[in-house]
């Protein structure tokens, strides 16, 4: 009988006769940064690599030694150029390249350079997994991922040719989401080789989203604007946005000093970058946003190009000050939604309401 972890591999990635499968974890880059979840993780990356190995043994495929890289030090920063295959130093452009499938359980989100991989090689596919826990095989690991894909659907079919997404916070809060000239799309957690469309996942998957519109049209502003709270511990945040940048940090709390010197040091920080609906049943919010993200709505902030956006690592102003940075809005979080309305054709369709789902 196969275990648990072998039948996600298969249901997921259906690995076939003649793959070359890498699996990749990434290393603090000095003691103080670790931390017994990372610890966990790298172990268990190569718990996954073993149960390729067993796969590969029936199906015919080959699996690399364990990929170590130095850590990126913030989500979606680029890759180091080197890293070690099985304590050998090797370039990590090589190893992927040469690879027909990547998953990589990581403490730093490789999502967006990983990407970038899948456009360069027509047979290439990836799973970034950034902050995975071993428990999450309980939990939205252990979905029934024809639902997931379902749901992603049918979230799908309600964004297609939207104009904007209006969204009201629990507080009180609202935001408009422009969506013009924006394609949706779906994580529904499949991806087999030759998979159409977008040839990355994230692992647990069950999203789906969408780059508001970030202005680059000749004299076509972006109508991205409102406000949107954010709340840790008892410190409430407000983030003004216009344009589809956030233009203001109202607070007076250590958070709001926090991210007003992030932005502060690197403007391309201050694009919005993505909206996107979480609908994974078995996710669960507990912190870890991997997971969390895929229990209800979430935006995100910096870099977008990943995601259909247009902001890449060039709009930084260094490849250290590259993010991509999430925040979740499920029930289980301090602010939920209390209302998100498609709007198209001046005509409202209700996709959330009390923080749950009014389509399923």
């Amino acid at each position: 009988m196969s275990s648990p972890l072998t039948r996600l591999l298969t249901d997921v990635f259906a690995p076939e006769p003649g793959e070359v499968v890498v699996v990749a974890c990434d290393l603090p880059r000095y003691a103080e940064e670790d931390t017994p979840a990372w610890a966990d993780r790298r172990l268990w990356a190569e718990e996954w690599r073993q149960a390729f190995v067993a796969l590969g043994q029936a199906r015919g495929f080959t699996t690399h030694p364990l990929l170590t890289y130095p850590a990126t030090g913030a989500n979606g920063a680029p890759l180091p150029a080197r890293g070690s295959l099985g304590g050998r130093e090797v370039e990590l452009e090589e190893v992927l390249l040469g690879s027909t499938l990547a998953v990589f359980l990581t403490q730093y989100s490789a999502t967006a350079p990983l990407d970038a991989f899948t456009r360069r090689k027509a047979d290439f596919r990836a799973a970034s997994m950034p902050g995975a826990e071993r428990r999450m095989m309980g939990t939205a690991l252990a979905a029934d991922y024809r639902e997931v894909a379902r749901r992603c659907g049918v979230l799908l079919q309600a964004l297609r040719g939207a104009e904007a997404l209006q969204v009201t916070f629990s507080t009180g809060h609202r935001c408009y989401f422009d969506l013009r000239f924006r394609q949706p799309e779906v994580d529904d957690g499949v991806l087999p080789r030759g998979k159409q469309g977008d040839r990355i996942i994230n692992l647990p998957s069950g999203e789906t989203f969408i780059v508001p519109y970030e202005g680059e049209r000749p004299h076509t502003p972006s109508l991205t604007a409102g406000q949107i709270p954010w709340q840790e511990g008892r410190e409430l945040v407000v983030f003004v946005v216009e344009g589809n940048r956030i233009i203001r940090v109202e607070g007076n709390g250590r958070q709001a000093e926090r991210f007003r010197e992030a932005f502060a040091a690197d403007p391309a920080r201050t694009n919005v970058a993505e909206v996107a609906f979480g609908c994974n049943p078995r996710a669960v919010v507990t912190g870890n946003v991997l997971e969390d993200e895929k229990a209800g709505f979430h935006w995100a902030y910096g870099r977008s190009d990943h995601l259909g956006g247009t902001v890449g690592v060039a709009a930084f102003t260094s490849p250290h000050t590259v993010v991509h940075q999430d925040l979740v809005y499920a029930p289980g979080n301090p602010i939920t939604v209390a209302e998100a309305q498609i709007l198209r054709g001046g005509e409202p369709l209700t996709v959330m309401r009390g923080g749950e789902y009014t389509l399923f």
